[in-house]
This record gives C-alpha cells, structure tokens and sequence, in this order.
C-alpha cells in the first residue's frame, strides 16, 4: 500500500510539476533565413487571434535542429525553421530523444545572393569562379583580379554566414561542390578558406548587410529576401551570366537556389495552445500563397499544386517517415 501511496504521491508531484512548467506562447528557432517570414506571420498571429504572439529566434539552421531535436515538452521548442532541408542523422537525433513524430512544410524558395553596397564594384561570376577565390584547396588568390582577369581589381574579403547555417551548408552544396570540377579543384574534402578572405558574420544577416554599406568592396552571401528588403542600398552579381531576380529563382533559371522550410513537433500540439494554428496560418494561402503577404517580404512562393499539397500535410500533421533522403 505504501509503495502504491508512493507512486501516486510522485504521479501528482509530477503533474504539478508539468502545470508550473507549462507555457501558453509558441517557440520557434532555426534559420535566420526564414527568421523574417516566421516572425512576420507570428506577429499577425498575434493580432489576428486570441492566442499570445509566438515566441521567435534566430539559432541558425543547424543550431535551431539541434535545439528542436532535444526532446518532447514544454522546455523545447515546438517549431524549428530551416534553410535547408532536415538531415537523415538530424532526423535520427529526435528520433533517439523521442521526438518521433514531426511534420516537414516547405513555405517557399530563395536564393543565395552574392551582393555588395550600391556604389561599390559591379560583380558578374562564375560558380568556378567562386570556387577558386573561396575554396581552402586552391591557389587562396588574395585579389578578384587574380582569379579572373575580367574581375575588379580589389580584396578578396566575403562575409558570410558560419558552419551551423543553413545558409553555409546551402552554398558549399550549389557552390563549392558544383564549381569544383569546373575550376579544377579537387571535389572531395571541399571546404571555405579560413585565411580571413572569408569572414563568419554569424547568424545575423541584417548585420552583414550593414557591414555592407560600411565596406563598398566586401561582398556578401545570404538569402536574396535580405537583398530584395535592402535593393535601395544593395546590388546583386550575376552567377553563371543569371541575375538574382524574384523571377529567375521562381522558374529555377538562377542557379544558386533552395527550398525553406519549418519543421513541426507535432507532440506538442494540443499542449502548446494555438500551435496548429499558427502552423496553419504560416501555410496559408494569405501567407505564402502566390498573393500573400509573405512575398511581399522576399519569398519566392511555391507552384499552386505543391503548395496545395504541403499545406494539406501541415493540416493533418503529416508525420515524416524517414524515407525522405532515399
């Protein structure tokens, strides 16, 4: 009898516990790429509904799924956002922390933008081109001139996001590896020099964009909404003769483009109040429709038929299932 006492004695010890812990505000991490639309729909989420204003931050991609991944309850995340896809072996942290049911939403597209101040050198380059300049493995030229005779005649100096972004992760992918070949660098063990030609500018891209303006002939990599919001102070480079335009990331004309994304602990809805909600509202045709308010912000919005679909997944809390990377 005492021990059934016992149990019962810590079962409501525990319950009174999960009460004191529990939060009514959603918190969202991940990608300072999608930071701007996710904060974007949290603060109408809070002026259009009776729920508090979702809770957002900027970790970065990585950061925000190792956070996400953590494990299920009130002192973790409930939505983490993403600038490129979940990776298998993220997929499995959560699953061994028992975050064994998450919801994957694409909202959109965006491209990886290599821009400078308005008033600083014009810049048309190749993939290759950037290979050479930023790749740890080739010849480290210290000058754009030195990679291409048809490049400005200034320091390499290019900020950039850091290893636990999406962002990074994106352009090593479409950039570094694509370009390898082409500027005759060998592919495998591919890495960004570290010589201080390429600067880590953290998580924050507002900051970039105002080390900018500080420095006419720096140039930068982030997400092309950062541009479009900043195009009275910023322009863009062509890669490989395409200019970064809302139109040539839409039709996949621009090479350096990816899909966004958030990622859904789906545990956590019906504990967390408006969670589904503010998922719902973040998908919905007035958000990231073709008309909706978020590509007035910069997004490149889904095809009708994509969007239609990933918006349904969201809705019924679609769960991943692990085939995804097969």
């Amino acid at each position: 009898m005492s021990f059934v006492k016992t149990v019962a004695s810590a079962a409501i010890l525990a319950a009174a516990a999960s009460a004191a812990d529990a939060r009514d505000q959603i918190r969202v991490v991940g990608s300072s790429t999608v930071f701007p639309f996710s904060t974007t729909v949290a603060e109408q989420f809070g002026r259009s509904t009776d729920f508090q204003t979702p809770v957002v931050e900027s970790t970065g991609s990585g950061g925000g799924l190792k956070l996400f991944c953590a494990g299920v309850g009130t002192e973790h995340p409930d939505i983490t956002n993403a600038s490129r896809r979940m990776k298998a072996k993220e997929f499995k942290l959560c699953a061994d922390n028992g975050v064994t049911e998450v919801t994957e939403a694409i909202i959109g597209y965006d491209g990886i933008v290599i821009a400078n101040a308005k008033g600083g050198p014009v810049l048309n380059v190749t993939r290759e081109q950037l290979v050479t300049a930023l790749a740890a493995q080739g010849p480290l030229p210290e000058m754009w001139s030195d990679v291409d005779p048809s490049l400005p005649v200034i320091k390499i100096e290019v900020l950039g996001p850091p290893p636990s972004s999406g962002t990074r992760d994106a352009f090593e992918e479409l950039v570094m590896h694509e370009g390898c070949e082409g500027a005759g660098i060998a592919c495998e063990g591919i890495t960004i020099r570290e010589d201080g030609a390429y600067i880590e500018a953290g998580e924050n891209d507002n900051l970039i964009v105002s080390k900018l303006e500080a420095n006419p002939n720096a140039i930068g990599v982030f997400g092309f909404s950062f541009l479009d919001q900043n195009s009275d102070v910023l322009q863009g480079s062509s890669v490989d003769g395409v200019e970064p335009t809302f139109d040539n990331i839409a039709d996949g004309a621009y090479p350096v483009s990816r899909s966004l994304y958030f990622y859904i602990k789906n545990a956590h809805v019906g504990v967390i109040p408006g969670l589904q909600e503010f998922a719902d509202e973040f998908m919905s045709d007035a958000a990231a429709g073709e008309e909706g308010y978020l590509v007035d912000k910069g997004l490149i919005p889904l095809p009708e038929d994509v969007f239609e679909t990933i918006s349904g997944n969201v809705k019924s809390l679609s769960p991943m299932t692990g085939n995804e990377w097969n």
